[in-house]
């Protein structure tokens, strides 16, 4: 395995088996003000970013770097201060809050540190929830819910409630919910977290399957072995991108 630093346009050019950008942002600034309208922190410091269709991305820095905001704006759960950030060729920015809403819930799946499963429904329910807030019919929320949950092999829970799985089994549970909306991103926030470091494997050789698939995913991670795994390394200082490195000849799993 070779690693080459590069900025954003020449790393759209070092793996073939991507597609055109999914999400770009241009000159991207977050600033958080006080009350008094005086700035208390400026997160995001001029990002420009290109995420192409496919990849898979880690998000890495201390506190306090700004990483967290930047997959916030990605999320689509916060707009930029200043920039631009499109989605899908969709100008994020220019979205009043019920669109934005809309648009995060069709393209975006989010996947947590803690699992977030409602405790008094069954796996397929909580799959089928965010599709529910979609107008999806219920006939179609459950076929999808089923399908998700057999990808990430759990079609042999199905009918058990969060308290009857392991925590390895949850995660997967949160898996297929973010899985079943069909999203264009899978956004994970230190999905393995929580968990102990064999299931923790486990979980992260579901993200390489699902990523051998074609799914883009962004990774934010402390972990300097979970970010080796994904073929785009970002690392994040003080609101702007420090370093941009592509893993060449990625394989799945993390081997060159």
């Amino acid at each position: 395995m070779t690693t080459l630093t590069t900025s954003h346009d020449q790393a759209l050019l070092t793996a073939p088996h991507w597609g055109d950008p999914v999400a770009t942002l241009r000159g991207v600034t977050k600033i958080y003000y006080k009350p008094d309208g005086s700035v208390l922190v400026e997160a995001l410091g001029g990002v420009d970013l290109d995420i192409p269709q496919g990849q898979y991305l880690a998000i890495m820095g201390a506190s306090g770097s700004g990483k967290s905001t930047l997959m916030n704006l990605l999320g689509c759960l916060d707009r930029p201060t200043a920039g631009t950030y499109a989605l899908q060729g969709q100008p994020v920015a220019e979205l009043d809050d019920e669109s934005l809403s809309h648009m995060r819930g069709r393209k975006i799946g989010f996947i947590f540190q803690a699992f977030n499963l409602i405790s008094q429904l069954t796996i397929e329910e909580n799959v089928e929830t965010p599709l529910l807030y979609q107008g999806i019919s219920r006939t179609a929320r459950r076929k999808r819910a089923i399908e998700a949950l057999e990808l990430v092999g759990l079609g042999d829970r199905l009918g058990h409630r969060p308290s009857q799985l392991s925590g390895g089994q949850q995660q997967r549970a949160a898996i297929a919910r973010a899985l079943a909306a069909e999203p264009v991103i899978l956004m994970a926030d230190e999905p393995t977290g929580n968990l102990d470091s064999a299931t923790g494997e486990a979980i992260l050789k579901l993200f390489d399957d699902l990523h051998a698939k074609g799914m883009t995913i962004i990774m934010v991670t402390h972990d300097d072995s979970v970010a080796q795994r994904c073929e785009r390394v970002l690392w994040m200082r003080d609101g702007l991108i420090e370093s941009d490195v592509i893993h060449r000849h990625k394989t799945p799993g993390g081997s060159g």
